[in-house]
């Protein structure tokens, strides 16, 4: 097909969905102008992208000629919210976490070539670790990566290192942090993703002791992330990710996030 990637991807769904990243809580409008400039696509080709998906209620025309965010996003909502919704026992673990460490706790889960944030508890420090729920984050970096990558080939590895600062030959290192990350059962970071940012994060493992399903990670500034916290923080987490793992993070005990997690 004509409108194919090499990986077999669609391209104008991809574009369509590049379009719909280019909106969040500080940018719910845009003008044509702006999505032509950001996308790097032509003209003719974002309004046809823009009619399609204002048709699909996922985009707004708005009187004044900005395009906004379309009400058709709200059942997609209100699905992801039903589907990631984590049980209660599992949030008091991570509430707990966050009393041990008194850090920032988030839960990460890896979609193809990225990570995203599924799940937080706030620390209580006022200079604190600052990723919102649904945000997609690299790969490439951070301690939760070297943790969801256990599993990866090495297709994959190439693909995340080359959006990397490094470029390609990151793979290798990437390859040992995995590896390390798998033997020791738990990954720590600092400044790789974010300079001044440090984290300690563990594996939260399928049922039965499986694959590698999401990432439990506490974060901060690197200025408390000594060698001694750090050995602190490092038994707190993989505990609590090890507690997790038992009580599963499908709230319905069916096939929910868990199963798509490790499918990813």
């Amino acid at each position: 097909m004509a409108d194919t990637e090499p990986d077999g991807s669609v391209r104008s769904v991809l574009r369509a969905l590049d379009l719909l990243a280019l909106f969040d809580e500080e940018h719910q409008r845009r003008s044509i102008r702006e999505l032509t400039t950001l996308s790097g696509l032509a003209k003719t080709t974002v309004l046809r992208l823009v009619g399609t998906l204002e048709q699909r209620g996922l985009l707004w025309a708005r009187p004044d000629g900005q395009i906004g965010v379309g009400p058709g996003l709200l059942r997609w909502s209100r699905l992801a919210q039903a589907a990631w919704q984590l049980p209660e026992a599992v949030r008091t673990v991570m509430r707990g976490l966050v009393a041990e460490t008194a850090e920032t706790v988030n839960l990460y889960v890896r979609s193809d070539a990225v990570r995203l944030c599924v799940a937080q508890q706030d620390g209580p420090q006022k200079l604190r670790h600052v990723v919102n729920v649904g945000d997609e984050m690299v790969l490439w970096g951070g301690a939760a990566s070297k943790v969801l990558l256990a599993q990866a080939d090495d297709a994959l590895l190439l693909r995340v290192a080359a959006l990397s600062p490094h470029g390609p030959g990151h793979a290798r290192t990437l390859r040992a942090d995995v590896e390390r990350a798998a033997r020791e059962g738990h990954a720590v970071s600092h400044g790789e993703r974010e300079t001044g940012a440090s984290g300690v994060a563990a594996p939260v493992l399928a049922p039965g002791g499986g694959s590698v399903v999401a990432a439990l990670a506490v974060g901060g500034p690197t200025a408390r992330f000594t060698p001694e916290a750090v050995q602190g923080f490092t038994t707190a987490v993989t505990r609590a990710a090890a507690r997790i793992s038992e009580i599963g993070l499908d709230p319905a005990g069916g096939d929910g996030p868990t199963t798509g997690a490790g499918a990813l």
